[in-house]
């Protein structure tokens, strides 16, 4: 879960670590307010070291480095740099960052990021680019391909952002799930749990009539 600036301090394991935060973050308003390329050189080393500096919780490293995205007001070519040159850390972090980057112009621009992610087998991306951004950019067709990429790599569908609202009464992504289905049963292979849940979630409600 990530967590706000004020949150992250207090949960932060110490005052060196709070101290290297705070000088982050500085350097990332600095490269906002002034474009200087030295500035913007040492916050992305700042991101790529945020692992080594906030402690082994995995959620102070990725609020860390969604702060310091948002706060260096990066765009769509910095984003894409430190995805594309990132470990699977840092770009889980820039996946979990797109909904906050008000930067990206035009706001899809960074969806190529979130398809890149649907195609690894790695759980911790897939769950960060089921979020909001793609609730609100992958089109109907990318979107039932991230449901099922959930099922097969075992992330949990918690995960996927606007799941209730874009699933209701999906009649194409019932007829993948089914389809899914058949297949592991064919296999021998068990179906997921979570899959009968989104199934039964894409039956359209029945109507409700006035009484005369």
């Amino acid at each position: 879960m990530l967590m706000s600036r004020r949150e992250l301090t207090a949960a932060l394991p110490d005052d060196a670590a709070r101290t290297w935060l705070a000088e982050a973050l500085a350097e990332a308003l600095a490269t906002a307010a002034e474009g200087a390329a030295a500035a913007h050189a040492r916050w992305e080393l700042r991101y790529a070291a945020a692992g080594r500096h906030c402690g082994p919780e995995p959620d102070h490293v990725d609020s860390a480095r969604v702060l310091l995205l948002v706060e260096a007001h990066v765009g769509p070519d910095t984003v894409t740099r430190l995805y594309l040159q990132g470990t699977g850390a840092e770009r889980r972090a820039v996946l979990l960052a797109l909904p906050y980057l008000d930067a990206l112009t035009p706001p899809a621009v960074a969806l190529p990021l979130v398809e890149d992610a649907l195609r690894t087998n790695d759980g911790r991306l897939v769950a960060a680019a089921v979020g909001p951004y793609a609730a609100a950019h992958l089109d109907a067709h990318a979107w039932r391909h991230a449901v099922l990429k959930c099922l097969f790599t075992g992330v949990p569908l918690d995960a996927v952002d606007s799941l209730v609202r874009r699933a209701r009464g999906d009649g194409e992504l019932a007829r993948m799930l089914r389809d899914y289905a058949a297949e592991r049963t064919a296999a021998h292979r068990t179906v997921p749990d979570e899959l009968h849940r989104v199934l039964a979630l894409t039956v359209e409600p029945s109507p409700r009539f006035e009484e005369v």
